[in-house]
């Protein structure tokens, strides 16, 4: 069978495009959803299939900025992956992620690309390495007692209207991301997607509700933005959740808060949220057994040029190593990499010097923003040490002072 043809696609295609993908996920597209999507979609860097004109499979780029350890680097955002079911095991979606990678180092664009996968086992393949953990929570709401000696500071927390909140969550945001590794910008079109609260996208919970943390002096120094739905109790009846869709603070003190007006919304048994790893609310509290969470990778990158990647992030030890790379999928990559880094800067350039580490691009995408040890990827066999020495440096030196956190949007 002859492969199908990548393009881009038209902007009066788009639409039939945007229903086609989010089929492929089980989703709905209402008209406003489409109009937003469109909105934050560069059709330059959209492909699509089409057999007999009707669109079959396709994926975007968005160009974004995340934050990663002690700096900020451009990334190229993968999304709208997508192939239909009538046309899935041709290998399309391989010719899709072939094409992105390819046309992003020919054009030295973004040195990593970056997703988030609805399936976790479809882009190792492809060289991608899950970077961040979520941790799904759910806190039993009655049982959240906060320690004594908690501070909540001077400032209080708000409900506000929509229009009239989203000037200071998007400031509080632009403040904590950049601290916050794993965190992407997020331009006006990007929040307009984020905050988009159309009915389709509501299923059975209510509208967002927007709570907003100021100081005294009228700062803005905290938000959380979270819906009320409910779930079976177990006995015939239904138990209230508190959904958090995204929390921010600049300061402990905002966090606690925040968390405390959470826990005091009434007709409420469990408060969701996905958070970090090493979520400081467990810390807050007198029975931290009131939070149950478990893990769920979420953010994974993708090296797009060994050398422009690893001298893109900073590192908390200085490094003189040589990485013997293997990536099948991106041959310009394989090779042996010297990596040079001293606190605030670093230097990679290919070498014939002897190797200290084999690992393939998967592995440093997984270590790339300081979570998942290259130790850890090498105690299940995914990285060889080949200097005695060279992985607990490097693994060390990878590592950042907080686990890295994809908040979503």
């Amino acid at each position: 069978m002859s492969p199908i043809p990548l393009r881009s696609i038209s902007d009066k295609e788009f639409a039939p495009w945007g229903r086609m993908i989010a089929d492929t996920y089980g989703m709905e597209r209402c008209e406003e959803g489409l109009a937003d999507q469109r909105a934050a979609t560069d059709l330059g860097r959209t492909m699509a299939v089409f057999d007999e004109g009707v669109p079959v499979a396709g994926a975007s780029v968005y160009s974004r900025l995340l934050t990663v350890p002690e700096g900020v680097l451009p990334v190229a955002g993968i999304a709208s992956a997508g192939v239909a079911p009538t046309h899935r095991r041709r290998g399309i979606l391989t010719s899709m992620m072939r094409a992105q990678l390819t046309d992003l180092h020919e054009h030295r664009s973004e040195p990593i690309a970056v997703l988030r996968p609805s399936e976790a086992g479809d882009y190792g393949r492809y060289g991608y390495g899950p970077a961040t953990l979520g941790n799904q929570i759910r806190c039993d709401r009655r049982a959240l007692r906060f320690r004594p000696d908690t501070d909540f500071g001077e400032g209080t927390v708000r409900r506000q209207h929509a229009d009239q909140a989203r000037p200071l969550v998007e400031k509080v945001y632009d403040q904590a991301r950049t601290t916050a590794v794993g965190w992407p910008d997020r331009q006006a079109v990007r929040w307009t997607v984020r905050l988009a609260d159309y009915p389709s996208r509501r299923g059975a919970s209510t509208s967002l509700r927007f709570a907003v943390h100021q100081e005294n002096d009228g700062r803005a120094t905290g938000y959380t933005l979270y819906r009320h739905s409910s779930v079976p109790d177990g006995h015939g009846g239904s138990a209230g959740v508190a959904q958090v869709v995204e929390l921010a603070a600049l300061s402990r003190q905002a966090y606690a808060a925040l968390w405390r007006f959470l826990a005091g919304i009434d007709l409420v048994t469990w408060i969701d949220y996905e958070g970090a790893v090493d979520e400081p609310l467990l810390h807050l509290l007198a029975e931290p057994r009131a939070v149950h969470a478990s893990p769920v990778d979420r953010l994974w990158v993708r090296p797009v040029d060994v050398d422009r990647a690893l001298a893109g992030r900073s590192y908390t030890l200085p490094l003189d190593l040589v990485l013997d790379v293997r990536d099948d999928f991106c041959p310009w990559n394989t090779g042996r990499h010297r990596l040079q880094a001293e606190r605030e800067s670093a230097v990679c350039e290919p070498t014939t010097a002897p190797a200290d580490l084999r690992l393939t691009t998967a592995e440093l995408g997984a270590a790339f923003l300081g979570g998942t040890t290259l130790s850890a990827r090498s105690a299940a066999g995914l990285v060889e040490e080949l200097r005695p020495g060279a992985l607990s440096r490097a693994s060390a030196a990878f590592r950042g002072e907080r686990e890295p956190w994809y908040p979503g949007g």
